[in-house]
């Protein structure tokens, strides 16, 4: 397998926490959350409708630290085994983190509760098809919305405005990202290898993505990524980002105060994951197809096609030529069978032969009328060296 690179170091976090596998609560619990990251790392008693194959790093460490918080706060509530939890208990829990009874390091309620119930949903359905005994699912009814993720939303304006901002080196990685729509580590991790038509396309390799590899096209970055990729002399195994995010982060936050209003930057500082943010927004409403806008930014659910058609406002606005573009290839297929049907009904009537009588009937028709018919044949390609009568037809 190719080098993958961990900018936020996941892969190193969890493998040093696996070395004793330290959980911060009761002895029974403990066992339960480490036996179930155990399953998860290697892929093993996953969820019918999930995904199949180990989690990654990423995942495991999301799982791990969610998880440990929400059973450390059960067990002040006198759960100190987390297999007796009650609906009740898990309702209560949720409800005081989304109103701020239960709040934040920073002292605010908790804007992503429903990532939490998430976690804790994952972990019952484990727990529920390992068990030897009938387990009732105490998680059935838990909310799992929350509040959607705020970004600092960038305009083509704005966009102009910190390219000519940023260093030489960062430019065309900011262009790369906001045409891509990449990832930050699908970004990261693109070799000069991965580019092909002259740079016009980019492959995201599989093992690179959060959810699947795919190849697509650069509509304007595409020569500045040539151009740098040739300036700094990069072989076709060369990754192309030489700079880690953070690095990236902290130059990004600096122009942002620079060129942003201070209402863009309200809630958070500008980062490179923002350009992902910003390109679908660019995106959205150029794309004629939903799968094809799905696949561009490695999405497997609507979900975040309908955040960003809901935070751009937008409207239906389908036209008829649009509808084109989303015929199936079945129905192609049909309509072409369709043609073919009548075409060999036809055969005869639109025969070379039958519209070439049909032409010179015309012509006689046209000609008689215009008192223009020839009187003699006409011989073509001959030689014939007489005058015509004027009455002749030149062909």
């Amino acid at each position: 397998m190719e080098e993958v690179k961990d900018p936020y170091h996941h892969k190193e976090r969890f493998e040093k926490w696996s070395q004793n596998k330290e959980i911060n609560a009761s002895k029974t619990n403990s066992k339960l959350i480490v036996k179930f990251l155990d399953d998860f790392s290697i892929g093993l008693n996953i969820s019918k409708t999930s995904k199949k194959g180990a989690r990654s790093p990423v995942r495991l460490n999301t799982l791990r630290s969610r998880l440990c918080f929400l059973i450390r706060e059960l067990e002040k509530r006198k759960v100190k085994d987390i297999r007796k939890v009650s609906d009740k208990q898990l309702h209560q829990l949720f409800d005081d983190m989304r109103s701020g009874v239960l709040k934040t390091r920073t002292g605010t309620p908790y804007k992503s509760t429903g990532d939490y119930v998430k976690v804790f949903k994952t972990f019952w359905h484990w727990y529920m098809k390992v068990s030897k005994e009938r387990i009732d699912n105490v998680t059935e009814d838990l909310d799992t919305r929350g509040e959607k993720p705020k970004f600092v939303y960038l305009t083509e304006e704005d966009f102009n405005k910190i390219l000519n901002k940023a260093s030489a080196d960062l430019k065309p990685i900011l262009s790369l990202a906001f045409d891509s729509g990449m990832r930050v580590t699908e970004i990261v991790n693109i070799k000069v290898s991965d580019f092909s038509h002259d740079f016009k396309e980019v492959n995201i390799r599989e093992e690179t993505s959060k959810t699947f590899g795919r190849k697509i096209k650069l509509m304007m970055c595409y020569d500045q990524i040539k151009e740098y990729a040739k300036s700094l002399g990069l072989k076709s195994n060369d990754f192309l980002v030489q700079k880690n995010p953070p690095m990236i982060n902290k130059e990004l936050r600096k122009i942002g105060k620079e060129v942003l209003k201070p209402e863009q930057i309200q809630f958070k500082s500008l980062s490179l994951y923002d350009f992902r943010h910003s390109s679908a927004c660019f995106w959205l409403p150029r794309y004629k197809s939903e799968s094809a806008m799905k696949y561009r930014f490695g999405w497997m659910k609507s979900d975040m096609i309908h955040y960003y058609t809901e935070f751009l406002g937008m409207k239906d606005t389908i036209t008829a030529d649009d509808l084109y573009l989303d015929i199936t290839k079945a129905e192609l297929e049909k309509e072409i069978d369709k043609l073919k049907k009548e075409q060999k009904k036809n055969k005869e009537r639109f025969s070379e032969e039958a519209i070439k009588k049909r032409v010179f009937e015309i012509m006689g028709e046209y000609l008689k009328e215009k008192d223009l018919l020839v009187k003699e044949p006409v011989i073509f390609g001959s030689t014939m060296k007489q005058k015509p009568d004027k009455k002749y037809i030149k062909i």
